[in-house]
């Protein structure tokens, strides 16, 4: 009765140790898909958030609500190159000539986060103190093009060349579980600023 007894016992722990790793992992895999799919909607939403004041810093470009100031839109980008612009507008659209500049910062910047290729993503207004945001931006890159839709290569010496802008953007987790990060790209095809040759 005694052996019956232990063996009852060894069962039972072999059992309740089965049953205690199969919940061990039924959680592991909950916690890691709630991770991830709130990972995922983050992502969208810094995608989302980025995209859209790209887009409307851009079609401003050459933009001013007293066109005195700007007589010569096609002079309206100061500078071009693959991932920094610096550009002419009226942001308030108060008669007032702007600049805006934005550039992606080093990757050495953003060390001290988990996802080892996010950068920032620098806005500055008016030679002002730069606007940053780390919102898991990891590629920004442009290319410029000419009134004939050809590729205009770098580095640009006649930025009144520029007719329109093709944007790339990739957007990766900040923090990811188990350095699995999901990426969002967004890409806008020859961005038409309708203010640089408007005059």
């Amino acid at each position: 009765m005694g052996f019956s007894t232990i063996l009852d016992i060894l069962g039972s722990i072999i059992i309740g140790g089965i049953i205690m790793s199969i919940v061990f992992r039924l959680s592991d895999a909950a916690a890691e898909k709630t991770y991830n799919n709130s990972g995922e909607l983050a992502l969208q939403q810094n995608l989302s958030t980025v995209a859209q004041i790209i887009e409307n810093d851009f079609r401003k470009i050459g933009y001013c609500a007293d066109w005195n100031k700007l007589p010569d839109p096609s002079k309206a980008i100061l500078f071009a190159d693959t991932s920094a612009i610096k550009f002419l507008t009226d942001i308030e659209a108060d008669g007032e000539l702007d600049s805006i500049f934005i550039y992606l910062g080093p990757a050495s910047e953003l060390l001290a986060t988990e996802n080892p290729r996010d950068r920032i993503l620098y806005r500055v207004i008016n030679d002002e103190t730069p606007v940053q945001s780390n919102l898991g931006v990891t590629q920004f890159y442009m290319v410029y093009y000419d009134v004939l839709g050809d590729t205009i290569y770098l580095p640009i010496s006649n930025n009144g060349e520029i007719s329109s802008i093709e944007i790339n953007l990739t957007v990766e987790n900040v923090a990811a579980y188990d350095e699995n990060y999901s990426k969002a790209y967004w890409r806008q095809i020859r961005m038409v600023a309708r203010n640089i040759k408007n005059r």
